[in-house]
């Protein structure tokens, strides 16, 4: 396997489970970002043949540096972990695709702002997307058994953040340190922001539109606070399956790597049902969340719009993060960004990549706007 994003939260939990199968999996590259310590100490402890760095300086010995491109391509690999955040994944997905690697795909952005091209690249080559992301694996392994079965819904599942009972008035105050501690689950710190935002539930929903092959009308969201239900799926008969866990995102990753098989082990905690106190589930409020109602818009309007949706959030967040924007602030900036969009349909690769530096003029037009940021 190659891990696109090894020094992340998703991609060392990967590597948790190939410490747990040393006999079954193999790490042949390892792509890092900054953070050259961990990357040395993963280079050190599993001699992949590969490796990527941010940092051009960064040239250990005993690996071949390469492209994240020519990474997941590379006729050693099998599977392509993609476990990078933003657009860097997107162009080494394509890569993959067309060598015809297996993909187990964490990376949000890159089915949002290119679902379209990679779907159809996919289908072309009989490649399924191994999805990573707990809502996603869950809908993925209700679905074993049941192709060709007709779905009449499926049920993404929100833990609603922290901040899901506060006032507007309480949102306008929240700090940088408030929206990281999200009270359920341990990942990085802008899919954290986008948690309590609750924008990384509209990108689930753009993200199964394409994996499943659903309208966006069959795709619904309630919010569950306990995080044992990941995901459900309704049947025209009425039937419903979810699929149960506790909230450790080592499990679907596990599932993503052993698929079809699955693999016993011990350090994944269980799910004790005589300890659960209850499940709570309750309606999504849009007007708290913003976030999440533009996401939904610009996935059914399709075209280049989930792109600039998706771009323009990680640029708010990483004002949000700085300290140079207010939390409410984060969903003004997005929408005014796709207000200022004129959308294409069926972009092609170039177009999708244009838009990216689009979308950072235009954030900086934002806050020329307003004065500049705080």
């Amino acid at each position: 396997m190659a891990l696109l994003g090894s020094t992340g939260s998703i991609g060392r939990q990967c590597l948790e489970i190939v410490r747990a199968f040393p006999e079954r999996l193999k790490v042949v590259g390892l792509a890092g970002g900054r953070n050259l310590t961990l990357l040395q100490k993963q280079l050190e402890e599993f001699r992949p043949q590969l490796f990527y760095s941010l940092d051009p300086d960064f040239n250990p010995p005993g690996a071949e540096k390469v492209s994240l491109e020519e990474m997941a391509a590379h006729p050693d690999v099998d599977l392509v972990v993609v476990a990078t955040s933003g657009g860097a994944g997107l162009k080494p997905t394509l890569a993959a695709l067309r060598a015809g690697k297996d993909i187990a795909l964490a990376n949000k952005e890159v089915l949002v702002a290119a679902g379209e091209l990679l779907i159809a690249e996919a289908r072309e080559r009989g490649i399924t997307f191994r999805p990573i992301d707990s809502e996603h694996s869950a809908i993925w392994q209700c679905l074993q058994g049941e192709e060709g079965k007709e779905i009449e819904e499926v049920i993404l599942t929100a833990s609603g953040g922290p901040f899901r009972n506060l006032t507007q008035e309480e949102m306008a105050h929240i700090t940088p340190e408030e929206a990281l501690r999200h009270p359920t689950w341990k990942m990085g710190r802008k899919v954290t922001v986008d948690s309590a935002t609750l924008f990384n539930k509209g990108m689930e929903v753009i993200e199964a539109h394409w994996l499943f092959g659903l309208d966006f009308e069959q795709i619904k969201i309630i919010i569950h606070p306990q995080a044992v239900v990941h995901s459900l799926v309704r049947f025209v008969d009425g039937s419903l399956k979810a699929q149960l866990a506790p909230p450790d995102m080592r499990l679907p990753i596990q599932y993503a790597l052993s698929y079809p098989e699955r693999w016993g082990n011990s350090e994944l905690p269980q799910l004790d049902l005589e300890k659960l106190a209850r499940l709570e589930f309750e309606p999504v409020n849009l007007d708290r969340f913003p976030c999440l109602r533009l996401a939904l818009q610009a996935g059914r309007e399709g075209g280049t719009y989930p792109a600039v949706l998706s771009a323009a959030d990680e640029r708010a967040v990483e004002l949000f993060l700085s300290g140079q924007i207010g939390f409410l602030d984060i969903p003004e900036l997005i929408s005014w960004v796709l207000e200022q969009h004129e959308g294409k349909a069926h972009p092609s690769l170039e177009e999708i990549l244009e838009i990216e530096p689009w979308v950072e003029e235009k954030v900086s037009e934002f806050v020329r706007s307003r004065g500049g940021v705080r």
